[in-house]
């Protein structure tokens, strides 16, 4: 059965990669981006947000049977947390009654590996507390005060904060009573576009934190194995699944954290 399908993040990275793989499985896939998609739009802004959703209401007929949050910034200001918390949940959250109306809704947000690495409580706090303001200003003090490469905190915080989100969400009456699967992906430093520019350098590559566990030739990935877990994530195979975090890193969760079952 052909599915409709929004997903941000669409022209590059693990966004172009899912929504390839939508379309040659035969579905309808609505691309959201800066440029070079079916929706242009700025997930920085409120005006952007609610273009998105409008234009994807259009584009869909008014139902969305599978929504993608995969577009993210990684740049030593606020709009990293801007789009990477904000600007996902504002699109899942928009994107969520049309998703009710369909047969087999699912959704996921793309996270990261490094969530697991330090993150600024008080910019977490202020993030939880839904004031976009507070925290983006808060997060523009952090960019102008660490070192070029502790900036890398929002980051790591505004992925945090985005996972948990999803994860308390998706037990709620407006999700899961809904029957909508709602679950986060969080992919390992190969595979993310993001990190890539951040990874070249012993010392950058230390500021970001270990590298994945499995020896180089072992495991390898590009963002089709992303995008093919995404996929099924959100499609109608996927009947019981909700609420997890699941990594996709080469095994580097597991062995940074084997005692947690």
């Amino acid at each position: 059965m052909t599915r409709t399908y929004v997903v941000t993040g669409s022209a590059t990275g693990i966004g172009k990669a899912a929504a390839l793989k939508l379309r040659e499985d035969g579905h309808r896939v609505i691309g959201v981006d800066l440029a070079g998609a079916d929706i242009n739009v700025d997930l920085t802004s409120a005006e952007g947000r609610a273009e998105l959703i409008a234009q994807a209401t259009e584009l869909s007929g008014g139902i969305v049977d599978g929504a993608l949050a995969i577009a993210d910034r990684m740049r030593p200001a606020s709009e990293t947390v801007s789009v990477n918390h904000f600007g996902a949940v504002a699109t899942l959250e928009g994107l969520r009654p049309l998703l009710a109306l369909s047969d087999a809704p699912r959704a996921a947000v793309v996270a990261t590996l490094v969530a697991l690495e330090e993150v600024d409580g008080q910019l977490l706090d202020l993030i939880e507390t839904g004031d976009e303001d507070a925290a983006l200003a808060y997060a523009d003090e952090l960019a102008s005060a660490v070192t070029p490469l502790g900036w890398s905190v929002l980051f790591t915080t505004s992925k945090q904060s985005v996972s948990r989100w999803a994860r308390r969400a998706a037990t709620q009456p407006e999700w899961g009573g809904e029957g909508i699967a709602l679950n986060v992906v969080a992919p390992g430093r190969a595979f993310m576009s993001m990190t890539a520019g951040a990874l070249e350098t012993s010392e950058s590559r230390a500021a970001l934190g270990r590298e994945e566990a499995v020896p180089e030739g072992q495991l390898t990935g590009d963002p089709s194995h992303v995008a093919n877990l995404l996929a099924w994530l959100t499609s109608e195979d996927n009947g019981y699944v909700t609420g997890q975090v699941i990594y996709a890193d080469g095994g580097a969760e597991s062995a940074r954290r084997p005692a947690l079952i």
